[in-house]
Parts: structure tokens; C-alpha cells; sequence
């Protein structure tokens, strides 16, 4: 692949059913788009299910420790004590009155006329019981707007929804009513229980009376003359009043519910959209270059959706896709300049083999025929050492990645390279001078590939150095950055190949040494190098800074990595 098989697509036209290519991106765009919606999303369903989860068991809460209608009974329950003691207050009163003690509860009439007379809420029942718990009257209340139970007569109130509702909860609640509360006896018969126990103990309360009507709540009272017992009071409230209360209660709060279920469903909704549908946008990236891969269309460059501007980790998600893509696309664009940097070296010493060996079948002379098999040797051994250094540089980026790093003494290391190395310089009559601090220096990284670096480096500089010039090898610690120095009073480098002598098979060098370098080891020292978190660069030694144009005194490579 080459570098000009990468392009973009269209920014602009439709990509329709018969549009070739373009078509049916369309349609593979649109159906990914269509498979990661909101509705159709994982993970939208499951914040949505999470956040009804919690709303649900917190409804449940509520109902199961709601207090109301133990409260209400407990008020009403009060004010059915204080009401039978106040009609209790009134008979005996009447029977101070009357000729004899029970004269008034033997005349029916005068019962009647008494319950009569009383002011009772709107639903409530009175019941006026002998001592021998014969029904003596019984009356009940209307005067309006006096009972609480007005406010379960509002169906103008209730909704459909409410309705539903408490349709579904009276039927669940059906199935856990006893047998008992379905069949019970009429309000006075259950009442009538009571009279024992009421001229005995004197005022008795139940809040859970048992009717054909439902559950009421009733007060007993003793009608007391002379300190004698001679009948009782019985006050019941309207049937299922209280559940009446509680249950419009509850339907509040159930219509609050259903408020809080679209609320609920609605933010989930929300918070999916900012979080499924960037990762959505993410993925169908990711699987679109997956599917460009597989079939081989090469319809242009995966471009990652901008969502870095998000502080979340979505943004970050973001960044580190778009940074991992375009460092692909960096090494593919790499790893293509260098397949064709190495053609280009690789045909220039074939094709001198090729002229040779042309020319030698050609040649008579034994001196002629001697020379171009020495060019053949000469290019043999050329293409020898640059296929060695392209397997080397193109093995390194795995070796880099797959070598584990440890800690190590850089003097260490460079004590030992300085043994070896010097007696190499000494061979050739240069001086080799080395100035490094007391002390280890500890590094963290790979100690061989490092070594490599200073060994390229040293070995590049003996080999520009003649008889008589010296190399200097030096190391400073500057913070948190150590500076290892290496530095010749060779012919120092081209102004203008500074930075071009890091590039790979670049070589500036003598015309009798052509050949004899691949212009890879500047090249590899560089990559490992910054594989370690380092900066390399080269640099001339002038007399003076003043003057940029003056001879160069030698040359000055450094190397800076992190301590």
C-alpha cells in the first residue's frame, strides 16, 4: 500500500441504493445508526431499568412504612371516644330528669327523641344498647359537610391512570382479604359483643371492626346513674371510611409515582444519549475500519468522532482513540517510506552488480576482470550489511515493545563501553578522553538498546576522527534529565544535514567510504531513544557563538533521557 491509495471520502452528495460504492456506505451507515438508537441500545435499557429499580423499591418504601392510617385511626379513634362519652353525658342527664332511673332507656320513644336531638357528623351510626344488649335505637348522622369521608366522595379528582391503579390494588388487595371480613354480620350484631364488656370495664375501643359494609372503627360507652351500669353507647364510624382516607393517600402517591416514572425515564433517557450514543459513534467507527480491513476497499482513513472537548471519560476514550489511530496511520505511513527507502538502496548496489557482471562477461584483461569483481565483492558486501541493518531496524519496534525494562547504572554501563572502545581509538591514533561524576546513576529502561545508541554514536565519531584527533565522552545529571555527551574534533557536520542525518539511509560521508555505511545507526539510535522517553541532537563545536559562519571544531552529539 502507498501513500497515495489513502483518500477521503466525499464530503457531499447522496449515497443512494444505485449509487455504487457511495450507495451503499449510505446504506451501512444508516443501519449502523439505526442499530445503535436510543431504543434499541443495551445500554440504555439497563439505565433505564437500574433507575426504575431504585424508584420502584423506594415506592415501596413508602407504602410499606406509611404511617397514615395508623394515625388516622389513632384520630379517629379519639374522636369517637370523646363523641360516645358526650351522648353517654347526655342520656344520664336525661335519666336525672326522669321519674325513674330506667324509665327513659325502657321508653323507646324517649330514645328515639334523645338520638334525635343529637348534632352527628355526616356517616357516623349511634347505637344505644340495655344492660341485657337489646337494641334500644339507633340513629345517623347527616349533618353535611361534617365527616371526613367527603373527601373519598371526589371522583372529579381521580384520573384514569389513579383509577387503574387502585383498580389493580383493590384486586390484589381482594386476594388477601379473609373469609371472615367477606361474610361478617351486620354493624349492630358485632357491636352487640361489646355490651358485656363495655358495662364491666367501661369504655372500650376497636379499630378494626369487621362488617358486610368493611372494617369500621368503634367506642363503647357505659350510661352510668347512681354509679350503676344501665346501658351502653356505641359509636361506629361510616364504613370503610378509613380506607377510604388511606386509600386517597395512596393514589396520591401513585400518581406521584407515575410523575417520577416519566421523569425517571426521561433523565435515563438523557444521560443514555450523552453516554450510549458517543460510545455508539465510537464503535461504529472502529467498526467500520474493521470492515474496510476485512474487505479490502481502502475507501480512505477511519476518522474517529471529536468528542475531546468532554471532560469525562468519554472525551478521554475519545483522545486516546484519535491518538492510537493516527499513530497507526503514522507507523503504516512509516513502514510504506520505509519499504520504498529500502527498494531505492536495494537497486542501487543490484544495479551495479547487474553493470558489472554485464561488463565482465565482456572483459579480456585479467587487471579489468580483477577490478569489477572487486566492485562485485564490494556491492555483495554492500547489500550484506544493509539487508542486516533493515532487518535490524525493522525487528525494533517489536523488540522495543516486547523487552522488559530494568533498572541499571548508566556509569556502569558506560565505564564498560569506554574499556572496549578506547583501545579501538588508540588503534587509530586518536585520543579518547572521559569525564563522568562520581556516583551511580540509575536509569530505568533497556540497558542493551541503550548501549547500542552510545556505541553507534562513539564508533561514528572514531570513524570521522584521523591520527591525532581526540573524543570526548561526558555525563551531567540536570534535574530530573541525565545528559550523556559524546564529542569529536572530527570535520564536524553540514549546517544544513543537522537534522537530516537522524533520517534513515541518510549518510554524509567521505567518497572512499561510500558504501561502507547503510545510514541506518543515527536512524535506529534516534527511535530508541525517544522509545525511552529520551531527545537526541546533533550539533557543531564553533571557537565562538558569535560567530556562526567560523570553522566547526568537531562535532557534538547529545543524549538526554529521563532520570
Amino acid at each position: 500500500m502507498q501513500e497515495g491509495t489513502f483518500h477521503l471520502p466525499p464530503a457531499e452528495g447522496p449515497d443512494l441504493p444505485g449509487a455504487g460504492h457511495g450507495g451503499m456506505r449510505g446504506i451501512r451507515r444508516a443501519a449502523g445508526r439505526a442499530r445503535h438508537s436510543l431504543v434499541n441500545s443495551p445500554l440504555t435499557r439497563r439505565i433505564i431499568i437500574i433507575n426504575l429499580i431504585a424508584l420502584n423499591v423506594m415506592v415501596a418504601g413508602i407504602f410499606y412504612l406509611n404511617a397514615t392510617r395508623e394515625s388516622l385511626v389513632v384520630q379517629r379513634a379519639a374522636a369517637l371516644v370523646a363523641e360516645a362519652e358526650l351522648i353517654a353525658n347526655v342520656f344520664e342527664a336525661r335519666m336525672r330528669q326522669a321519674p325513674g332511673p330506667s324509665a327513659l332507656l325502657a321508653d323507646e320513644g324517649a330514645v328515639a327523641a334523645s338520638l334525635a336531638s343529637l348534632s352527628l357528623r355526616n356517616g357516623i351510626e349511634v347505637f344505644i344498647f340495655d344492660d341485657g344488649r337489646r337494641l334500644l335505637g339507633q340513629t345517623r348522622g347527616s349533618r353535611a359537610g361534617a365527616s371526613l369521608a367527603v373527601l373519598g366522595e371526589q371522583p372529579a379528582r381521580r384520573t384514569p391512570v389513579s383509577n387503574a391503579i387502585a383498580f389493580v390494588w383493590d384486586g390484589i388487595a381482594g386476594l388477601f382479604t379473609p373469609a371472615s371480613r367477606r361474610s361478617s354480620p351486620t354493624l349492630d350484631e358485632r357491636l352487640r359483643t361489646l355490651v358485656q364488656r363495655t358495662l364491666a370495664q367501661g369504655t372500650v375501643i376497636r379499630t378494626e371492626l369487621d362488617t358486610a359494609g368493611g372494617a369500621v372503627i368503634s367506642a363503647t360507652a357505659p350510661i352510668r346513674h347512681g354509679g350503676a351500669a344501665l346501658g351502653v353507647v356505641a359509636v361506629a364510624s361510616p364504613a370503610g371510611e378509613i380506607d377510604a382516607l388511606v386509600h386517597g393517600e395512596r393514589e396520591r402517591v401513585l400518581q406521584m409515582f407515575v410523575v417520577a416514572l416519566a421523569v425517571s425515564v426521561g433523565l435515563s433517557l438523557v444521560l443514555s444519549s450523552t453516554i450510549a450514543n458517543p460510545l455508539a459513534r465510537l464503535a461504529e467507527a472502529a467498526e467500520l475500519g474493521r470492515e474496510r480491513n476485512l474487505g479490502g476497499t481502502g475507501e480512505g482513513r477511519v476518522r474517529i468522532p471529536d468528542l475531546s472537548a468532554r471532560a469525562d471519560e468519554i472525551g478521554r476514550l475519545s483522545r486516546a482513540l484519535s491518538g492510537m489511530v493516527a499513530a497507526l496511520y503514522n507507523r503504516i505511513e512509516g513502514n510504506e517510506q520505509f519499504a520504498a527507502d529500502v527498494a531505492h538502496e536495494i537497486k542501487n548496489p543490484l544495479a551495479s552488480l547487474q553493470s558489472a557482471v554485464g561488463t565482465l562477461r565482456r572483459i579480456q584483461r585479467a587487471d579489468q576482470r580483477e577490478r569489477l569483481l572487486e566492485v562485485i565483492e564490494h556491492d555483495v558486501r554492500r547489500l550484506d550489511r544493509l539487508v542486516s541493518d533493515i532487518s535490524n531496524a525493522s525487528r525494533l519496534d517489536a523488540e522495543l515493545v516486547k523487552e522488559d525494562q530494568e533498572s541499571f547504572d548508566l556509569l556502569q554501563m558506560l565505564g564498560n563501553l569506554n574499556t572496549h572502545l578506547a583501545g579501538t581509538a588508540a588503534l587509530r591514533e586518536i585520543d579518547y578522553i572521559t569525564d563522568l561524576p562520581a556516583g551511580p546513576i540509575m536509569l530505568h529502561g533497556l540497558e542493551a538498546r541503550l548501549a547500542q545508541v552510545f556505541v553507534n554514536l562513539i564508533t561514528n565519531a572514531i570513524s570521522f576522527c584521523e591520527p591525532g584527533d581526540a573524543i570526548r565522552v561526558w555525563v551531567r545529571e540536570r534535574q530530573s534529565r541525565v545528559l550523556v555527551v559524546v564529542e569529536d574534533t572530527g570535520p564536524g557536520i553540514p549546517e544544513e544535514a543537522l537534522d537530516m542525518i537522524f533520517r534513515r539511509f541518510y549518510s554524509q560521508r567521505p567518497e572512499q567510504s561510500f558504501g561502507d555505511n547503510s545510514g541506518l545507526g543515527l536512524a535506529i539510535s534516534r527511535q530508541i531513544v525517544e522509545a525511552h522517553g529520551g531527545v537526541i541532537w546533533a550539533e557543531n563545536i564553533r571557537p565562538t557563538d558569535a560567530d556562526p559562519t567560523s570553522e566547526p571544531l568537531g562535532a557534538r552529539f547529545v543524549v538526554g533521557l529521563p532520570a
